[in-house]
């Protein structure tokens, strides 16, 4: 099946969140946060020889273009397109199903995002293998599901329904997806014990994805149709992809899709989504401190450091704080303010943005 398997993997983003190391033109995927290698490296790393190089296609847009290709020179440039314009993520998959089709009609193909943290490769091949011949089996769209470990209310959530197989990884018919909830529907969910967070990964056949584009979205499967006919393919990205509706795969195509199954992920999973969540996975330090470099501590608790230049970083009496320092920014924030910080983006000029 791995002959088979195609990989689109989405490297797009704004660079918000992680600022001040991220930027517009190095979001997140771009940024080394838990190795020597960029998130997009590691997402790639992660295939193996499950996927060669030459059957992963990577989009991106125009103001991250070059740093992605830098930072994949083992993926063929054609296979590397910057997108147009800004159009959510299903444009996005219409855009890379038209760019497999024209290799393989007959194949399956997966779709990544290319900023998460996995750190088990070996089972995420695994699943990823598993969920490629299911789909080719069924004709089903497929999405991985991952078990909750708190009631999240940030996460889309699939409601399983009926298992269809008795070897692991297991595989749910998908009752119905709920977008993010309150805090109080996510708890009811955990308490039901049958929803599992939606990460983004979906595989399918190029023949079962054409399909339901053309059943749901016909905008977007007629602009795939021209990608497959196409002999001039920058031209018709420039000229017909900043026209498509701005819409996401999950309200255009899963949510209505004749059947979906959810295979539910055995490796572990993080969507990283604030600096809060990085220091989970930064060298521990006394009193609750988390720091990727040299740091010392007086009456300071809770803190979490990150300098990618490795400066030697003190704190005295502050508790809470994050402190990212860069060479041309600093940013000192409370823990609990992380999801404000792209806020703050828009106030700096537009060379640190």
């Amino acid at each position: 099946m791995s002959c088979d398997l195609h990989v689109l993997i989405l490297a797009g983003g704004s660079g918000e969140r992680f600022w001040p190391c991220s930027r517009r033109a190095r979001p997140k995927q771009l940024l080394r946060l838990f190795s020597g290698k960029t998130m997009l490296e590691e997402t790639i790393g992660r295939l193996g020889d499950a996927v060669p190089p030459e059957r992963v296609f990577i989009l991106t847009n125009r103001e991250q273009e070059a740093a992605v290709r830098e930072a994949c020179p083992g993926v063929p440039p054609g296979n590397i397109v910057a997108e147009p314009a800004k159009r959510d993520t299903a444009p996005a998959v219409a855009l890379g199903v038209g760019l497999v089709l024209r290799r393989d009609p007959q194949a399956v193909m997966a779709v990544l995002p290319a900023d998460h943290r996995i750190r088990d490769a070996a089972a995420f091949r695994r699943d990823l293998l598993a969920g490629a011949r299911a789909a080719a089996e069924t004709g089903a769209l497929l999405t991985i599901g991952i078990r909750p470990t708190w009631a999240c209310p940030g996460f889309g959530y699939i409601e399983q329904g009926d298992r269809i197989n008795s070897e692991e990884p297991a595989i749910h018919e998908v009752k119905c997806f709920r977008e993010k909830p309150d805090p109080a529907t996510a708890e009811s969910f955990i308490r039901q014990g049958n929803f599992r967070w939606n990460a983004g990964m979906f595989i399918w056949s190029v023949a079962a994805i054409t399909g339901e584009l053309g059943r749901q979205a016909p905008e977007l499967a007629a602009f795939v149709e021209r990608m497959r006919t196409t002999d001039d393919m920058p031209a018709l990205l420039a000229s017909d992809f900043p026209k498509l509706p701005k819409i996401s795969v999950d309200y255009a195509v899963m949510e209505k899709a004749a059947r979906v199954l959810e295979l539910e992920a055995g490796f572990d999973w993080d969507d990283v989504g604030s600096w809060v969540a990085v220091a989970k996975y930064l060298p521990q330090h006394e009193a609750g401190n988390t720091a990727n470099g040299p740091l010392a501590v007086q009456d300071a608790t809770g803190n979490i450091v990150f300098s990618p230049g490795g400066k030697q970083v003190a704190l005295v009496g502050v508790n809470d704080l994050i402190v990212i320092d860069t060479p041309d920014a600093l940013l000192v924030c409370h823990r609990s303010e992380a999801e404000n910080i792209k806020k703050l983006v828009t106030r700096m000029p537009e060379e640190l943005q």
